[in-house]
């Protein structure tokens, strides 16, 4: 997070009213005015684009004011900090109807990539792309002699491609195609020449040296991105560039065009695998530039492979080097983070290659298995291997790879060891989600690893919601659905289990992964203790096992973690997570699985994770999920009614699950007929009677003495409409329920309920216990209300007001009235 200063200048930015605001304007005018753009002037522009960028919303500027940063940043001799700000500033001001950029004024390199940039925020409003990725064109032909080169605009390219790719004509991509093949292939292998020399330094000081390997050996082959010196000449950095925009440029420029690719259905150019083991290089062919740019972008990549493989020495790591800025970050590591990233680069465009031309193929084989078989066991490469069990998963089949076993290695070890990991931990979900259609032959190895990807989830539950709420569908599946809602429902549980892992690891980082502020000594005795052994290593299970743990012991050890931050955010994600699980399952359940997923959660609703305010908010997920799986198969009710009937009896802490219970006796009211089941009996109907007219009973606590308890007024108007309906379908109990109904109402009318109920409550309780009595008068006008047949149930009996069910309710409500008046003030 931000430090106290930061947090502090942040809150005073916001702060800033609309016409504090204008009065800065005002001032910042009339700097920009001045012929002198000194310090005051970027410091102002400094603090302008703080304010703006510092709230969601979008601030106003004065359209002076945004004129003269548009004139400040068109100044050919403007100073290159201030050209920033002003840019910076209109991007966070885009989309603006007040931009007017001149495109078409602008000849410096550096300054066009910054006037592209702010058009490019702009949206595709009068075909901006278009005209931005036109005039990069014209820039890239006009071979400038002097000034900045082209490397400022290689990005603002490869945006255009991006962002619309029909952009580009033949010729163009032809031209384009050109450049990148002598950038990649034809960099200088000398470094850059000093930009100044000092009056002391001697002529062969100055003298530059060759470009060198990350291991100190002189470079003996073509210049790439991991070359290594101490000065850069302009065609190096356009070679860094190219290599940066290749991937992006080969899908636009493919044979098939743009987008061409994204099906990933390669079995058309892998048919022809059987000509393709006689196929020799095209290196010696006089190819066309589309071609001949695939080429140069396979060398370059199996040289990177090549570089990836050598290791800085001791000497060559103190020496003081200077790279590209993509290099600066890996000076002090011996390079490693950069060789994996153009690792994870080089893969993805031989992916590209292998299925635009199945020729490369062949010949990417044997180094990638090589290097698969390198980094497979190395802790720190585990993102290469993501772009390499994608290039198995696409070729497997034809290059006689065991992408199956891949796969199990990839899902197995990965996330139980680097689920801390938060980019990783993305990028794995990604890969996961991205590449559904190539699991087509290996979607039970996805599927059984449902556990330890939901680590994943679990460690890094809020960047990654919105991930998993795409993922889940395909993971859900008939056969491991009751252990997967399991695991979703103890994933709050899995947070903290994953913590006190971390705590005991043996070598723990430098910098702890947990929250050090929270002591939980006796939680982590537990986690270590051979009695609960079996159970966390169920909990922490890599893959689904097939069989079920209560873990209810684990929720008491482990509730003084409950109010850890990171179990708190997990706990935020479970609903959501629940509705998008029950969405994807029921579309595959069978009856089987439906009464097991009713009865699951019947069974959980007393066996939750101690978490704040989680209970309450899975307790209403769980309750529309019964209603819905009641709706899919109505004969659930009858088929599960001993396990309904324990559950209505064992009801404890019913006021925190009243939203479960009172769904659960709704079902029961609109199910429980020969209607949705003709196994249903009159047994079955007076047992649940008997059942419910104890539970509103407790509920009420009905004695002479008695006054409604704190509970929710829904929950007694749903048992008494549910006690009528089964009355009315066994119409012995009808004097039962209406003696029951009528104390109902005098106990809502009496006035020691009011301290117990709003006078809303005691109003809705009273008007349906009336209403059920004067139904329950008339038993044949009740049972053709509650039990419908059919044929009623249809749209016609609700559109036609002259057919039986409109006419029955205006009768029916007639009739209530005239009670309703005849009852005492």
């Amino acid at each position: 997070m931000f430090s106290a200063g930061a947090e502090s200048l942040l809150h005073q930015a916001r702060e800033i009213q609309e016409e504090e605001l204008k009065k800065f304007c005002s001032r910042i005018s009339k700097l920009l005015q001045t012929e002198d753009l000194g310090p005051d002037t970027v410091d102002s522009l400094q603090r302008l684009f703080l304010i703006i960028s510092a709230t969601k919303y979008h601030r106003r500027l004065e359209k002076m004011c945004i004129d003269l940063l548009q004139a400040t940043l068109s100044l050919p001799a403007c100073p290159e900090q201030l050209q920033v700000l002003c840019t910076a500033i209109l991007r966070e001001m885009s989309p603006c109807d007040s931009l007017s950029l001149a495109w078409d004024h602008t000849q410096n390199s550096r300054q066009l990539s910054l006037v592209a940039s702010v058009l490019l925020a702009q949206g595709d409003r009068n075909e901006e792309v278009r005209a931005v990725g036109q005039g990069v064109l014209r820039a890239l032909e006009s071979r400038q002699p002097e000034g900045p080169s082209f490397r400022h605009l290689l990005p603002v390219m490869a945006k255009v491609v991006v962002l619309s790719p029909g952009t580009l004509q033949e010729d163009q991509t032809t031209l384009l195609s050109k450049r990148l093949v002598d950038w990649l292939r034809y960099a200088s292998l000398q470094q850059g020449f000093p930009h100044s020399g000092s009056f002391f330094s001697t002529p062969r000081a100055r003298q530059p040296g060759p470009i060198t390997e990350v291991d100190g050996a002189v470079a003996t082959d073509f210049f790439t991105v991991l070359s290594t010196g101490h000065r850069f000449t302009e065609d190096q950095w356009l070679n860094v560039q190219g290599f940066s925009m290749l991937r992006a440029w080969l899908l636009h420029s493919g044979p098939e065009g743009p987008g061409a690719l994204d099906t990933d259905d390669g079995s058309e150019q892998e048919g022809s695998m059987l000509s393709v083991i006689s196929a020799t290089s095209s290196a010696g062919r006089l190819l066309p530039p589309r071609e001949r740019l695939r080429e140069v972008a396979f060398e370059y990549c199996q040289r990177l492979i090549e570089q990836s493989n050598r290791r800085e020495s001791p000497t060559q790591a103190q020496a003081p080097r200077l790279h590209p800025p993509a290099m600066q970050g890996a000076l002090r590591k011996g390079d490693s983070d950069l060789q994996k990233a153009c690792l994870v680069e080089a893969v993805l465009v031989l992916d590209v290659l292998c299925r635009q031309d199945p020729s490369f193929l062949y010949r990417s084989l044997s180094c990638l298995k090589a290097l698969h078989g390198r980094l497979q066991g190395d802790p720190a490469s585990v993102r290469v291997l993501l772009p390499l069990a994608r290039f198995f998963l696409s070729h497997g089949e034809v290059a006689a790879v065991d992408s199956e076993a891949v796969c199990r290695h990839l899902f197995t070890r990965i996330p139980s060891e680097q689920f801390h990991s938060p980019m990783l931990a993305f990028e794995f979900i990604q890969f996961c989600r991205d590449n559904l259609h190539l699991f087509a032959g290996h979607l039970s190895t996805l599927r059984l690893s449902f556990p330890n990807l939901f680590k994943f989830l679990a460690w890094n539950s809020p960047p990654l919601t919105s991930e998993f709420v795409e993922l889940l569908p395909a993971l859900a599946d008939a056969g491991t659905a009751l252990e997967m809602l399991h695991a979703l429902l103890d994933l709050p549980c899995l947070t903290a289990a994953l913590d006190l892992q971390l705590r005991s690891s043996p070598a723990p980082s430098e910098r702890p992964l947990w929250d050090t502020s929270l002591r939980v000594p006796s939680c982590l005795e537990a986690f270590r203790d051979p009695k609960f052994q079996g159970l966390f290593q169920y909990l922490l299970r890599p893959k689904a096992s097939g069989t079920i743990e209560r873990l209810a012991p684990l929720h008491q050890l482990l509730q003084p973690m409950a109010s850890c931050a990171r179990v708190a955010q997990c706990a935020e994600a479970v609903p959501t997570l629940l509705q998008v699980f029950f969405s994807a399952v029921t579309q595959v359940a069978d009856g089987a699985l439906t009464n097991q997923l009713a009865l699951l959660l019947l069974g959980r609703s007393d066996s939750l994770y101690p978490a704040p305010g989680y209970a309450a908010c899975v307790y209403r997920v769980l309750s529309s999920q019964f209603l819905a799986l009641c709706k899919l198969k109505p004969s659930l009710v009858v088929e599960l009614a001993r396990d309904l009937l324990e559950f209505l009896g064992s009801v404890n802490g019913l006021c925190s699950r009243a939203s479960l219970v009172t769904s659960v006796v709704w079902a029961i009211g609109e199910y429980l007929s020969v209607t949705y089941d003709r196994r249903c009996t009159v047994e079955q109907i007076n047992k649940f009677f008997e059942a419910l007219e104890a539970l509103l009973f407790e509920v009420t606590q009905c004695r002479p003495s008695a006054t409604l308890p704190s509970c929710p007024p829904q929950v007694v108007t749903v048992l008494m409409t549910t006690l009528t309906k089964l009355a009315s379908r066994s119409q012995d109990l009808i004097p039962r329920t209406s003696l029951l109904l009528s104390k109902m109402r005098n106990l809502a009318q009496s006035p020691d309920s009011s301290s117990t109920h709003s006078e809303e409550g005691m109003e809705a309780i009273r008007t349906r216990a009336t209403e059920l009595l004067t139904l329950l008068k008339m038993p044949s006008v009740a049972q053709f209300v509650f039990t419908p047949s059919v044929e009623m149930c249809s749209p016609r009996y609700h559109r036609d007001a002259n057919t039986a069910l409109p006419l029955a309710l205006r009768t029916v409500s007639r009739l209530v009235e005239r009670e309703a008046g005849l009852l005492p003030g």
